[in-house]
């Protein structure tokens, strides 16, 4: 404890106990942060409006949760050569969801699969 004191002292300490209490302090530190979970959602260049609703439902959900949702398109076979449709499906998919959530990330193609990142609104905000 005191180096410089002559002669030096020292404190002896009960080593569990003192891993103990910092266990303690690291499981209240944990259990008051916040975990983020990013949910997804797979959509197709031509899924039809009953198909897209329920998926939209389901991404809501996630997103008043507190969850991030990343909407993504799978293109198989020749679908590809068509993009864009892909793409006005994505734009639309995140306009539905404008009330409940922000655009973190606009559609963006990886590989044969494009996908958008959508964050919850803060209520704070």
């Amino acid at each position: 404890m005191a180096p410089q004191a002559k002669p030096p002292v020292a404190r002896i300490m009960d080593h569990g106990k003192f891993k103990f209490e910092q266990q303690k302090k690291e499981r209240e530190i944990r259990k008051n942060q916040k975990i983020i979970n990013v949910k997804e959602v797979r959509l197709s260049p031509g899924i039809d409006d009953h198909d897209f609703n329920t998926k939209l439902r389901n991404a809501i959900k996630f997103l008043e949760k507190g969850d991030k949702v990343k909407a993504s398109i799978r293109f198989k076979g020749r679908a590809i050569t068509h993009k864009e449709i892909g793409q006005r499906v994505l734009e639309r998919f995140a306009e539905e969801c404008k009330d409940v959530a922000t655009v973190e990330q606009r559609p963006k193609m990886e590989g044969r699969s494009m996908f958008l990142m959508l964050n919850p609104v803060n209520e704070k905000e």
